[in-house]
């Protein structure tokens, strides 16, 4: 069983955060990525980035919660930095 959190972020350029992400963790970890959508492969999860028309989709999934709510966190926390300058925050759903 898989379980999945999503979040949207509006934001006008989502392409830069997904590239910011994915290089970012592409030094430790597979990555592919482009402008539209991304796809980050953790141990514990998978997480996979989408470019739309007013900002940006998250989607984490994982088996159990412990290691969906560890992704999320994850996820977030290089998120937020990353996005500082918009002061965008992440709120999964």
């Amino acid at each position: 069983m898989t379980l999945t959190a999503t979040t949207h972020v509006p934001t006008a350029t989502p392409g830069r955060y997904i590239g910011r992400l994915c290089k970012h963790f592409a030094h430790k970890i597979p990555t592919s990525f482009d402008e539209q959508q991304g796809r980050i492969a953790f141990a514990f999860g998978l997480t996979l980035l989408n470019a739309e028309h007013d900002g940006l989709r998250l989607t984490v999934q994982s088996r159990d919660q412990a290691q969906l709510d560890k992704l999320k966190h994850v996820v977030a926390s290089h998120f937020e930095r990353f996005a500082w300058q918009e002061a965008l925050s992440l709120d999964w759903h």
